[in-house]
């Protein structure tokens, strides 16, 4: 026998074990799902990713890949980015019917296994449970990012004025269209130090956990062929310190992307007393101090940084990154609870289509021109399809560090005890009780309008520019 201890990581590793048992059920039952899943969901959801994947793009003469083609949604040239989406869902729209009928048996599955079988209370609840968070949290969180909305109807009225547009109205393929760029630059030993600089001002512990990344030689940033894309930090176990990856181009926005990795990083650190099966934080937690790191490292760039163009730059990618993150992914996830109560009364593909498209128009208000074939965009995202109301996770981890944030201007170095305590916690904890650390109840309505609080000041601070 193992002494498990009253108070270790393996005690609380078996009692999160046990919350999912009021929806196992016996052995053979069990048995049965597993059988049921490997030639019937898991068939319909590789049927879905072999369409998906075959699809083929023209643009201007070319066949791309959709990779190939979305790379186009952040051309400068209007045309370019309002002509990817037209083929985008010029396509999709083609399989719709296809599509959506992989989605209603995905849907009925999903609600005949949890609800019929497992005795979930709801489709969503389902996720709930598996992060650990109560639906109540997950109500104020939909509700208010629902409320706040109007907070980036601002700045999407801004951005469509800087496009050149008279009537102030953004159209939906100028979304994530660049501004007019600043062509500063910044070395990467020069950001790198501004980040360690940055991490340590706030708390030294930050920074020297951070160090050890670059003294071990865990961080690769050199831009050469064949290496992978994007950035990201990896944690293979509590001994060893993380491996970074990022694709360093000496651009201002890359700077943020450094300190949102080693965010990861220092997260990872600060919970290395834990074991192997605790030190990873649950998902709606995973993100807390990278963002955290990244909000740090923009708000000091935007002391420093005298450039109107270079300031503006900062400002709007970060509040393009925060509408793809919290509203966006909030929208995906209010479709979903009521996409599963309609596929259960039988609503057609059609249905779930135009109650998309509405919901959209409801989501951008007057700020934003949606055409029709974005009707079809929800079945061209395969988390609704392999991982239903996953997005809300998204939501989530980022307005929480907004609201975090929020109460760190407001409370200052009162706050820093209990937010190293949390990410010192990793995945030891339930996520209540790590949240507990900083004073913060997620089913409080209030507590998330706080992160909104951070939005609001970034675009009163563009429209003063």
């Amino acid at each position: 026998l193992v002494d498990i201890g009253a108070g270790s990581d393996r005690l609380h590793f078996l009692r999160d074990l046990r919350r999912l048992r009021p929806h196992t059920l016996e052995e053979t039952s069990e048995q049965l799902i597993n059988l049921k899943d490997a030639d019937g969901i898991g068939g319909v959801l590789t049927a879905y990713s072999i369409l998906t994947n075959r699809l083929e793009f023209t643009l201007d003469g070319r066949t791309l890949s959709r990779d190939e083609l979305m790379s186009f949604a952040h051309s400068p040239k209007a045309e370019e980015r309002a002509g990817a989406y037209r083929e985008l869902y010029r396509v999709y729209g083609k399989e719709a019917t296809l599509l959506g009928q992989l989605y209603v048996h995905r849907v009925r599955d999903w609600h005949n296994e949890n609800l019929g079988l497992r005795k979930y209370r709801s489709p969503i609840a389902v996720r709930n449970v598996g992060n650990d968070v109560p639906d109540q949290a997950v109500e104020a969180l939909l509700d208010v990012c629902a409320e706040e909305a109007g907070i980036f109807h601002r700045y999407f009225r801004w951005k469509a004025r800087q496009l050149g547009s008279t009537s102030g109205v953004l159209e939906r393929s100028d979304l994530y269209a660049p501004l007019a760029s600043s062509t500063r630059q910044i070395p990467f030993d020069e950001a790198a130090a501004l980040v360690l600089d940055t991490f340590r001002s706030f708390h030294p512990r930050l920074g020297e956990e951070a160090q050890k990344v670059f003294v071990e030689g865990h961080l690769d940033s050199e831009l050469r062929k064949g290496k992978k894309g994007g950035a990201f930090c990896a944690t293979i176990t509590p001994r060893l310190t993380p491996w970074v990856l990022v694709n360093y181009t000496g651009r201002v926005r890359d700077v943020a992307t450094l300190a949102h990795e080693l965010g990861h990083a220092v997260h990872s650190l600060l919970a290395r007393d834990h074991d192997l099966f605790t030190q990873h934080p649950c998902l709606p937690l995973a993100e807390t101090a990278s963002v955290f790191g990244e909000i740090l490292v923009t708000d000091r760039l935007l002391a420093e940084e005298k450039n109107p163009a270079a300031r503006r730059d900062l400002l709007a990618a970060a509040l393009d990154d925060m509408y793809a993150t919290v509203l966006r992914q909030a929208w995906f996830t209010r479709f979903e609870r009521w996409a599963h109560d309609a596929v259960m009364a039988g609503k057609s593909t059609d249905e779930l289509s135009d109650h998309y498209l509405e919901d959209l128009k409801v989501q951008f208000g007057d700020s934003v021109a949606v055409p029709d074939e974005f009707r079809f965009e929800w079945t061209a995202i395969p988390h609704l399809f392999q991982t239903p109301f996953y997005c809300y996770a998204y939501s989530f981890g980022q307005l929480l560090v907004l609201s975090l944030y929020r109460r760190f201007q407001e409370e200052g170095e009162r706050f820093k005890p209990g937010y190293l305590r949390l990410l010192g916690q990793g995945g030891a904890a339930r996520p209540l009780d790590v949240l507990a650390e900083v004073g913060v109840d997620p089913r409080d309505r209030s507590f998330w309008r706080g992160g909104f609080g951070v939005v609001r000041e970034l675009v009163e601070e563009l429209e003063s520019l």
